[in-house]
């Protein structure tokens, strides 16, 4: 048991951590998240491979890992007899509430909101029959491949991009004005990532089910890197310098499967250590147990370090991209793995985590005589 609980703080860190590989081609543009709305157009050989290295995967390790903890919040509410999903659905308002702040006050791509809506589809379904699962999964797979299919066929049919609004850089409460005016426009990858949410739930409660964080799941992990490393990379380098048309079919169809393979691979990686983990791996684990904190922190982060009205290397550096951008992504990294690694010195959770638990358990302590 502990074993595969460090198997999924380790997976949690490396997806906290991958989410801001994608995220910080955005955060470094001179044209901030309007270089997201171009679908990849412009970017050089260099660039598209480095971007072709995170995006879409560690959105859908997440994803994945979301689905496993709906998973493990089931099986303690029916051992311990409560009513499913009785408070989980307050756990859900609450990651959306987080969600919707962090959209408005720091990131206009937040994937929280999202998390939650799905999360509340999920909860009644993740306790249904095998067969219900598979169905509820065939049903939202499909929904899923026909929009990427009605987005790509769009995007081939025309520029992308076109009538993108300018991204505001230098003034925060500019950018917090931009987010509630563009809302529509910034969370229309909701309607992605909830149907291919749907699946990825409900295929991450099956695989932990199917004990692929345990010894007895090593030919399941393997079949899982076979299938997402061994087809699903390549299949996602060919569309990553397809061009802008292929977006979505990078972002939200092989991303995914190559999600599968890192899953099974880092997995098996952690379960076959030995020893004392080393600073490396310390320092990803603790990422994952404070997993929200630095998901917003990263975030925060980087729009100090690159926006007007931080430090602004966005614009300083341009005439080094795509160069100075693995380095900014790097030292974002380390630095929130030391701080998590200070933080829980002291406490076992992350500073969101603790003020989210507090909120959780508040409606509960009210009612107390």
């Amino acid at each position: 048991m502990t074993r595969r609980i460090d198997a999924l703080d380790v997976l949690r860190g490396v997806a906290i951590m991958g989410t801001l590989g994608t995220n910080i081609w955005i955060f470094t543009a001179p044209g901030g998240s309007a270089e997201f709305l171009q679908f990849g157009g412009g970017a050089g050989v260099v660039e598209t491979f480095l971007r072709f290295l995170s995006n879409g995967k560690f959105l859908g390790l997440l994803t994945l890992l979301f689905g496993v903890g709906l998973e493990l919040q089931y099986r303690s509410a029916v051992r311990r007899g409560l009513t499913w999903p009785g408070r989980y659905l307050w756990r859900a308002t609450l990651l959306f509430v987080e969600g919707a702040l962090h959209y408005v006050l720091v990131f206009e791509f937040d994937v929280l909101m999202g998390y939650a809506i799905t999360s509340m589809i999920v909860a009644y379904v993740v306790g249904r029959s095998r067969r219900a699962v598979t169905a509820w999964m065939v049903a939202a797979g499909a929904l899923h491949v026909a929009m990427v299919a009605l987005l790509t066929a769009a995007l081939m049919a025309g520029p992308a991009g076109g009538g993108t609004p300018i991204y505001p850089q230098d003034g925060w409460l500019d950018q917090v004005v931009f987010r509630l005016r563009h809302v529509a426009v910034f969370r229309a990858e909701l309607v992605f990532i909830i149907p291919m949410g749907i699946v990825l739930f409900l295929l991450g409660a099956r695989l932990m089910r199917a004990g692929v964080f345990e010894e007895r799941g090593a030919g399941l992990r393997r079949r899982l890197i076979v299938v997402g490393l061994g087809a699903g990379v390549p299949l996602n380098l060919a569309t990553s310098f397809a061009g802008p048309a292929w977006f979505a079919v990078d972002r939200y169809l092989l991303a995914p499967l190559v999600a599968l393979g890192l899953l099974g691979l880092i997995t098996s990686i952690v379960l076959g250590m030995g020893g004392a983990p080393g600073v490396l791996r310390r320092g990803i684990t603790d990422v994952g147990r404070t997993a929200l904190s630095c998901y917003v922190f990263q975030n925060l982060a980087a729009s100090v370090l690159c926006y007007g009205w931080g430090l602004g290397l966005a614009e300083r550096f341009d005439g080094l991209r795509p160069w100075w951008v693995p380095g900014a992504w790097a030292g974002i990294c380390v630095l929130f793995m030391v701080l998590s690694s200070l933080w829980l010195r002291r406490f076992s959770r992350g500073p969101l985590e603790l003020a989210w638990q507090w909120a959780y358990q508040a409606p509960a302590l009210a009612r107390r005589p």
